[in-house]
């Protein structure tokens, strides 16, 4: 894979390439293909994936909830190993919120663990290249999240960039 990133809205069809971009990512919450064929469906609107020769090497997933209609939650942020460390994420961040801004979105949000660097860089780095504000606060606790089995769930922060503007 060696072409150009051509980044846009999700289609159905992309739901199983987006749940193995996750799985083999080994960092992320991995959820069920059934929910990345939801996401791909559903929150189309509010979501982006990057493309080379036709094939799917990153996505960016978000909602917006209604009762806060100008934030834009992302969920997950991805990119197959191929194509790591050549600023796709924060490419499809920037094309995602372009899109957003002209339907009042002000504000971005994701949740991250305090240990994963990579994601608040990522997220710093979003909030200075739109000269936003970046705030942090603890949204859950490590007891917030069911016993699995595994040794348990981080506790999350949530990152709120903002209030954004076109530049």
């Amino acid at each position: 894979m060696s072409g150009k990133h051509l980044i846009e809205s999700p289609t159905k069809a992309d739901g199983a390439a987006l749940w193995r971009i996750a799985r083999d990512s080994q960092k992320l919450d991995l959820n069920s293909p059934y929910a990345y064929l939801l996401w791909c469906r559903d929150f189309a609107e509010s979501s982006v994936v990057a493309r080379v020769d036709g094939e799917v090497v990153g996505f960016v997933i978000a909602y917006r909830r209604p009762s806060e209609p100008d934030v834009a939650l992302v969920w997950q942020v991805a990119v197959d190993s191929s194509q790591r460390g050549k600023g796709l994420a924060g490419q499809l961040l920037d094309a995602l919120y372009t899109r957003l801004i002209d339907d009042g979105v002000r504000f971005l949000e994701t949740t991250i663990t305090p240990d994963n660097e990579a994601s608040i860089r990522l997220f710093a780095s979003f909030a200075k290249r739109w000269n936003a504000a970046l705030e942090s606060s603890r949204l859950f606790e490590a007891e917030d999240f069911p016993e699995d089995g595994e040794g348990g769930h981080q506790p999350e922060n949530l990152y709120r960039i903002g209030p954004l503007i076109r530049q």
